[in-house]
């Protein structure tokens, strides 16, 4: 393989104009004769045993350049873009523009990743906020594992209230016939939850256990069933029984019920850390997004359309993963949604073309400040996706496609790229506010980022 030229376009395009010659090429021919020729009938010789000089005297002498050129391209591309330190974001269009015993020529032309620059990128101003746990969310919480831990109760002796576990049966009837699915028995409805069309659960409210009434509604304009849309509805109910949550006393018995505290003083410790830490996470991720787009807006070249269409299939075929997660798929979700692919994919571009610029971005202050990254950081990385997915390093190295050490490493210098400018940045620390507070000014005090580093570039891309 020989590099002939290599070629800057207008766009981000490039051209590599590479030949092949005999010493790879005749090789070559003669393995897709020994192929082929088994198909091939020659009158006068049995199948597959004609001479090559005669078959080629009938087909030509390039009967089996094709497929020898087939053969021989893709790594002879591969070996020209090592040779031009090229790296495409797109296939090359391939055009093959000679070829004859002596071997062939071809001309691949491709999208690179843009020329940009980024200036500025240390010091950027920036405010984050300081997390503090309020009583509010304290007792938000609280009242959360108070709720999980409670028990079920019968009511007897009153009539419904909202918050109650009903069991009802109904019948509904539009135009004074039943419609399709609008029955149930021993239905359990909990009262002021919404799960019914508006209206019907605030009409159970107030009635008595074994007591039959109608429930009179309207079905929205937009329901599900065509229908039914828009129509007056009565449902005949009867009220079977109540139920209600008993909640456990917040105390000492409570704590050791449902943790492995002693004290509901240490249960409430802990969960005071715990909303802390994931408080703080979301301020440091909001930080770094801040200064991820502080550093977008100092950043300058011509984004190939291509990087964003790509990055916005990837997000496509991400979502499809997650809905096969939950036993669905794709055209499922389209069929359900009334939209199509093209429909999600525009839908994904402002967050694509976001994500690409961030990417492009950190690579090049990345190149700039010369990062690097040491083979035992990569050893980390590997044994950290191994644990995530409950793997065996040697394993995961084996299912590892080529190419995937060098990802990694990428991927840790972009991570160590914004660690840089989120460390360099000057933060101005804002207090929390709650809702009483929202017109209120905060308070200001200035000083350098201590922000965990813990937060990946991607929550600061989305």
């Amino acid at each position: 393989m020989k590099l002939v030229e290599s070629n800057k376009l207008e766009n981000s395009r490039h051209e590599l104009i590479v030949s092949v010659g005999a010493e790879e090429f005749k090789p070559a021919v003669d393995k897709a004769f020994k192929q082929n020729i088994k198909k091939i009938n020659i009158p006068g010789f049995r199948k597959g045993k004609a001479p090559r000089s005669v078959v080629e005297k009938m087909f030509g002498e390039g009967v089996f350049y094709e497929d020898a050129v087939n053969a021989l391209y893709p790594a002879a591309y591969e070996q020209a873009l090592d040779e031009a330190g090229l790296e495409p974001v797109d296939r090359a269009d391939i055009e093959i523009t000679e070829v004859n015993a002596e071997g062939f020529t071809f001309k691949a032309t491709f999208t690179v990743k843009p020329e940009i620059s980024v200036k500025d990128y240390k010091g950027i101003k920036a405010e984050k906020v300081t997390a503090v746990v309020t009583d509010d969310e304290m007792e938000a919480e609280l009242t959360r594992l108070r709720e999980q831990a409670g028990r079920m109760i019968d009511v007897d002796d009153r009539a419904a209230q909202e918050g109650d576990t009903a069991n009802i049966n109904f019948e509904g009837f539009a135009d004074g016939v039943a419609f399709e699915g609008g029955k149930g028995e021993d239905y359990p409805l909990v009262l002021g939850a919404g799960q019914f069309i508006p209206g019907f659960e605030e009409q159970i409210v107030g009635k008595a256990i074994g007591e039959e009434f109608d429930v009179n509604v309207t079905f929205p304009e937009e329901y599900h069933a065509p229908e039914l849309a828009g129509k007056p509805a009565v449902f005949k109910c009867k009220l079977n029984s109540l139920k209600v949550r008993e909640l456990p006393e917040l105390d000492d018995e409570f704590a050791k019920d449902i943790s492995e505290f002693d004290t509901l003083e240490e249960l409430k410790k802990d969960i005071s850390a715990k909303i802390l830490e994931r408080k703080e996470d979301r301020c440091n991720a909001d930080l770094e997004n801040d200064l991820v787009s502080a550093i977008i807006e100092k950043m300058e070249g011509e984004i190939p359309q291509v990087m964003i269409d790509n990055r916005c299939e990837d997000m496509v075929q991400d979502f499809g993963y997650r809905l096969q997660s939950q036993g669905l798929n794709l055209e499922t979700y389209f069929q359900y949604t009334n939209s199509t692919v093209e429909d999600m994919k525009a839908s994904f571009a402002e967050q694509a073309t976001r994500q690409v610029k961030v990417r492009l971005a950190l690579e090049k202050i990345a190149e700039l400040e010369g990062l690097t990254v040491a083979e035992a950081e990569v050893e980390e990385y590997i044994e950290k996706m191994a644990k995530d997915y409950g793997m065996d390093v040697a394993k995961l190295k084996e299912l590892m496609p080529a190419g995937e050490i060098k990802n990694i490493e990428e991927e840790l210098k972009v991570q160590k790229a914004i660690d840089l400018v989120r460390d360099s940045a000057e933060v101005t620390e804002v207090a929390e506010k709650s809702a009483k507070e929202e017109k209120k000014p905060a308070k200001k005090t200035t000083k350098k980022s201590t922000a965990k580093k813990t937060t990946k570039k991607e929550e600061a891309a989305e």
